[in-house]
């Protein structure tokens, strides 16, 4: 057999590709139709069995009910007796009984069908005096048997479910007559509001197709197809649903899947313009059928979705067979020209590796320049890091230095007591007046204690930090930067306000790099308010959240706006040439952040600056407190105003009193 030419079996490659390609996905298609659609019918009559099921036992439960009131020896005397007898009692009872087994009404009939007490006796609406002897459950329950009906109330206009039962006077006379009906309607709208699901709809239908009930207001008290004439009057004849229309919901039915399964459509309404899962099972007791209606969106997405799995799979397939045919031709191709390509190959191999002797000469190279410049970078650090410490520290001594007068005058007084009272030591010792000169010297000690005190405090301030942050006392921190200031705070007239809270706080920090953003805020305050009338500072702390806000007030001319977003820059400074460098609220702020708070500003209440410092508050305070809680004992709690003139007042110069004696 010859083989066929190359452009006929190309044409029939083309043709049998769509081909085939449309055999797959129409048989992909009818796959997952009917996988999906026995899935759904499944789930739909899972669904459909329990709330059937729950239908049937909420009517059921409230079956006893009109029985059990008919029994009642009072419902029984009061039809016996006259007419005339008060019926509120009997209405509040009925009442009673509804609100406890929670159904909608319940009223008693006469033997003619007229309402002689209902539960509703209170509303506008009340069934009492109302005539039922049309409806069958008035004809069964009078005829001596329990009734059953569902409808619309003439009254109410609600739909309802109804049992009634029939009311004896004698029991035990089996040719005795029912004197009344009692009745009870059991509302509907609960059950009706558990159905609510966007994937499903139920209708619960009676005998002559009527949609009593159903999961969406719009399909209820609609008929499945057209009523004829005579039907339709019997329904008027019973007054079952009133004056209701009773419009056709334009039901289309479609393919037949089993004997209560089929495929169907709206022509108009709720559900038109979508096809439905169609599932139907009766309910005996109640002479209804329930049908359940589940959209085919899952149906047509599970087809869409084979297609799309089946026309990819045949793809795959038509392109592994491609690549297959196109490696044959590639490897017949090669073939030819193996022998050249290897020539090649080699040629390039060699060309690659010198390439790579080259490339990992310069990697070399590049890397040992690379790592020099890392290990400059990390003196460099290094010296920073030095440099950095040498500057705080610096910064530290340059503000000794601006505290030196003061410290000076502080360190002559104490000096000059202690000469006087050894000079008088020793003329009362002359005099024999030993415990005279032994006062004097007890004034000596103090003294020179005084001044290592002070001298304590400058070792202390100008003294390197520590590594690692612990508990200090704010409160302390505060009073101890206030006794380096003694000198200029009497010399200024400065007012000192403590608003301090009750109980001692501690920040963690480092004492040390706290203690000298202190002093440095607080010199600066001092110095704004040189030019100002009634200077005051104000030292503040307060817990605010997890972390303790600390805040110096002045009430100098205070820092503009302008100037606010550059005072914290290196070499900042509002000062007259000579006075500063501008590196102390650089400083300041650098230790801050490093202790993991914040150092900020804004205007005080007073007109001038305020600082505001943010730091963790410690968890509680340290076995062993440091040096500046020690020295120094804590601040009154609350807010208090001290003078200056009254923090270190000069030594009692008692010399002339001791040499008077």
């Amino acid at each position: 057999m010859l083989p066929l030419p190359s452009h006929i079996t190309r044409a029939l490659l083309w043709l049998l590709i769509p081909a085939g390609l449309v055999l797959c996905l129409w048989q992909s298609a009818q796959l997952a139709r009917e996988t999906a659609l026995e899935s759904l019918q499944r789930d739909a009559r899972n669904e459909l069995r329990l709330s059937a099921a729950g239908l049937t036992g909420y009517l059921s439960r409230h079956e006893y009910l009109p029985e059990l009131l008919a029994s009642r020896e009072t419902v029984q005397r009061y039809l016996s007796g006259p007419r005339t007898q008060d019926t509120m009692p009997l209405n509040q009872l009925l009442d009673r009984f509804r609100r406890t087994t929670n159904v909608s009404d319940i009223y008693l009939l006469d033997n003619e069908g007229t309402t002689l007490a209902a539960s509703n006796w209170h509303r506008p609406d009340t069934f009492i005096g109302v005539n039922y002897s049309f409806r069958p459950y008035y004809r069964d329950a009078i005829n001596g048997r329990n009734g059953r009906f569902y409808g619309l109330g003439v009254v109410s206009q609600d739909r309802g479910y109804y049992f009634s039962a029939p009311v004896w006077a004698d029991d035990l006379n089996p040719d005795a007559s029912p004197v009344g009906v009692m009745v009870v309607k059991i509302p509907i709208n609960e059950i009706e509001a558990s159905w609510k699901n966007p994937d499903t709809e139920l209708l619960v239908v009676d005998h002559n197709d009527i949609v009593f009930m159903a999961s969406q207001h719009e399909l209820r008290l609609k008929a499945l197809h057209p009523l004829d004439e005579l039907r339709r009057q019997t329904l008027q004849d019973t007054r079952r649903y009133a004056d209701e229309p009773l419009e056709p919901m334009g039901l289309t039915e479609g393919e037949h899947l089993s004997d209560d399964t089929q495929l169907v459509g709206f022509d108009h309404g709720l559900l038109a313009g979508s096809m439905y899962l169609s599932l139907s099972q009766p309910l005996p007791q109640l002479g209804w059928s329930m049908h359940i209606l589940k959209p085919l969106t899952s149906v047509t997405e599970a087809q869409w979705l084979a297609m799309l799995l089946g026309g990819g799979l045949y793809g795959m397939l038509m392109l592994a067979g491609g690549i297959s045919w196109q490696r044959y031709r590639l490897r017949r191709e090669r073939e030819k020209f193996a022998d050249r390509e290897r020539a090649t190959l080699a040629r390039a191999r060699d060309e690659l590796e010198r390439n790579v002797a080259r490339r990992t000469q310069d990697l070399v190279a590049t890397n040992r320049l690379l790592s020099d410049e890392i290990e400059e970078r990390r003196r460099t650090e290094a010296t920073l890091r030095q440099t950095r410490d040498e500057l705080v520290q610096a910064a530290k001594l340059a503000v000794l230095g601006q505290l030196a007068a003061g410290i000076n005058h502080e360190l002559n007084q104490p000096l000059a007591a202690i000469r006087a009272y050894a000079e008088n030591a020793r003329i009362f010792l002359d005099r024999d007046k030993v415990d005279t000169a032994d006062a004097n010297l007890s004034q000596i000690v103090e003294l020179t204690k005084r001044m290592a005190d002070i001298s304590a405090q400058l070792r202390q301030f100008s003294r390197k930090s520590g590594d690692r942050p612990t508990a200090v006392s704010a409160p302390a921190c505060f009073d101890y930067a206030l006794r380096l200031f003694q000198t200029r705070l009497r010399e200024q007239h400065v007012n000192v306000a403590h608003d301090y809270p009750e109980d001692e706080l501690w920040v963690l920090a480092d004492l040390v790099r706290l203690e000298q953003v202190l002093v440095n805020l607080i010199g600066n305050a001092l110095q704004a308010m040189t030019e100002t009338d009634g200077p005051c500072l104000t030292l503040g702390i307060a817990r605010e959240g997890k972390q303790v806000r600390m805040w110096v007030d002045d009430n100098g001319p205070g820092i503009p706006e302008q100037q606010r977003q550059h005072i914290f820059e290196p070499f900042y400074t509002t000062k007259a040439p000579g006075s500063g460098l501008g590196l102390g609220l650089s400083i300041s702020a650098r230790i801050i952040d490093d202790l993991g708070g914040s150092l900020t500003v804004t205007t005080s209440p007073q007109g001038g600056a305020r600082f505001v410092i943010l730091l963790p508050e410690a968890g509680s305070a340290p076995a062993s407190r440091p040096h500046a809680s020690d020295s120094t004992a804590s601040p009154t709690a609350g807010s208090t105003t001290m003078n200056s003139t009254t923090m270190n007042s000069t030594p009692p110069n008692s010399t002339k009193g001791q040499l008077h004696e």
